[in-house]
C-alpha cells in the first residue's frame, strides 16, 4: 500500500521530518520531529513541533506513532512533546541500549540513567512488523553511522535516516563512538535489496555542490546507480576506504554535545537540579 508523506524541513539543523498517513484509516505516524534549540542562550522551543501538531489536527489524524531513526547528533527530538499533545508511542531500534551506555560514560550521567532503553516505548528488533492503521511496516536494522540506525519501510517507501543521503551527496559520517564503515556499507547493501522503485526519504540534506534547492526524497533505482560514495559496482573495502578518509576531514556537528544528551534519554531534558534548573553538560576533550 501507498502511503501519504508529507515533509517539514528545518532549515536551521538541514533535518527533515515527516508525517506519514494511511489515507484509509487516517492513522499516521511522525518520524524524526525537531525541538528548536538556540545553543547561544540555551532556550529551547516547539516552533517546528507545533507545525506539525497543527498539521495532525487540521487533518482530522491519529497518531500512531512517533519514530526515530537512530539517536540523532544534529538535532534535539520533539518526541515528548509531541506525545504530551498528541499520544502515540515513540520507538527506537534496539540497540538504543549500546548508545545510552556509550554516551551515558562520556556524560557521567551516573546511575539515575537507566541504560536499558525504558525511557521509550518500544525498542523495534531487525524484521519485526507493525502497523500505521491498515499499512504494514517493517523495521531493518541499518547500523554503521550509529549502533542503534533504523530504516522503517512503511507501505512501498522508506526512511532511512541518515544511512544515505541523496545520489549527489552521498553517505553519513562512522566516527562517532559506536560507528563502523563497513557496518554501514553492509547496512546500504540491505536497503539497495528493496525494490527498485521504492520510495526513500532523507533525514537531512545540506546541498551537494552546484545544487541549489533542498531535496530529501529519491529512489533505490536512484542511489543504486547514482549515489556518488556507494552506487553499484563500489566494493566494501573501497568505500570504508573513502567513509575513513572522508570523516576524518569533518568536524563535530554544531549540536552534537546537547543533541545526544538530550535524544538518549526519548527526547527528554535531563533532570532538575536543586535550583530547579536543567542543565547541559559540556565534557572536555572527549569526543
Amino acid at each position: 500500500m501507498t502511503p501519504q508523506v508529507h515533509a517539514f524541513f528545518d532549515e536551521a539543523t538541514f533535518t527533515v521530518s515527516y508525517v506519514v498517513i494511511d489515507p484509509a484509516t487516517r492513522n499516521c505516524a511522525i518520524v524524526d520531529s525537531v525541538l528548536d534549540y538556540d545553543p547561544a542562550s540555551g532556550r529551547t522551543k516547539t516552533a517546528s513541533a507545533d507545525s506539525i501538531i497543527a498539521f495532525i489536527r487540521q487533518q482530522g489524524l491519529t497518531l500512531d506513532w512517533i519514530l526515530e531513526t537512530h539517536v540523532h547528533a544534529d538535532h534535539l527530538s520533539a518526541a515528548p512533546y509531541i506525545k504530551q499533545q498528541l499520544d502515540g508511542r515513540i520507538g527506537i531500534g534496539f540497540n538504543i541500549t549500546v548508545v545510552q551506555n556509550v554516551f551515558g560514560k562520556v556524560f557521567n550521567a551516573g546511575t539515575e540513567f537507566a541504560r536499558d532503553g525504558s525511557q521509550f516505548d518500544h525498542l523495534f528488533r531487525d524484521g519485526e512488523t507493525f502497523r500505521i492503521g491498515n499499512i504494514e511496516a517493517r523495521v531493518l536494522h541499518t547500523p554503521g553511522h550509529t549502533p542503534a540506525c533504523m530504516t522503517y519501510v512503511i507501505g512501498d517507501v522508506a526512511f532511512v535516516g541518515d544511512t544515505l543521503f541523496m545520489p549527489d551527496y552521498g553517505t553519513a559520517r562512522c566516527d562517532f563512538p559506536g560507528g563502523d564503515a563497513r557496518e554501514l556499507y553492509r547496512s546500504i547493501r540491505k536497503i539497495f535489496a528493496l525494490p527498485p522503485e521504492t520510495r526513500l526519504f532523507m533525514c537531512h540534506d545540506y546541498k551537494a555542490p552546484g545544487r541549489e534547492d533542498y531535496r530529501w526524497e529519491t529512489t533505490v533505482a536512484a542511489e543504486r546507480t547514482g549515489n556518488i560514495h556507494v552506487h553499484d559496482g563500489v566494493d566494501e573495502d573501497s568505500f570504508v576506504a573513502m567513509r575513513r578518509k572522508r570523516d576524518a576531514t569533518l568536524d563535530m556537528p554544531r549540536l552534537i554535545l546537547p543533541s545526544v544528551q538530550v535524544n538518549m534519554r526519548a527526547g527528554k531534558l535531563p533532570p532538575a537540579e536543586s535550583n530547579g534548573t536543567r542543565y547541559l553538560k559540556i565534557p572536555l576533550d572527549a569526543l
